[in-house]
């Protein structure tokens, strides 16, 4: 179970990965021994799944974005869902995946250096079989917001 201290951390985390462990103990009551002890059980825990380091979008000016909508076959069996989440997972081309409650089944975030690169990466990974029955893409003309943070409290974390 996370307790304050954790959570405290976590939302520090989430903001800036890069800070030492003296320096968060200037934002969270704890020794630095006692923070870093906390940060590896984090991690081990699975509550910490990766660190990564985000890039200026100044790096991804000259690069297309897309947001892709599909939508699954009538027929489209556990087998097929399974192969295509397989491509989908393989393309590092697809940033993001997530299953949809709705009209459509997923949303696939593309990142590629041009159209020519989308359309091979979508006929191959959205076009080898019959389980997509139909996809929409839509173009990002400009990243306005981007915070990937996940508010947390007692409340809203559970064992």
């Amino acid at each position: 179970m996370l307790d304050t201290f954790d959570l405290a951390l976590l939302e520090l985390l989430q903001k800036d990965a890069s800070q030492t462990a003296e320096r968060l103990a200037t934002r969270v009551a704890l020794s630095p021994s006692a923070i870093a002890r906390r940060l590896r059980r984090l991690r081990k825990d699975g509550w910490i799944a990766r660190t990564i380091a985000l890039l200026s979008d100044r790096l991804a000016d000259r690069r297309i974005r897309a947001m892709v909508l599909v939508t699954l076959g009538e027929h489209a069996d556990q087998h097929g869902k399974a192969l295509l989440l397989q491509r989908i997972r393989a393309a590092p081309q697809v940033q993001f995946c997530y299953e949809l409650a709705g009209s459509w089944d997923f949303m696939l975030v593309f990142d590629c250096a041009g159209i020519a690169e989308f359309n091979e990466v979508a006929e191959r990974v959205l076009v080898a079989d019959a389980t997509v029955h139909r996809y929409e893409t839509s173009f990002v003309k400009r990243q306005l917001k981007f915070e990937p943070f996940v508010p947390l409290d007692s409340a809203s974390v559970s064992g």
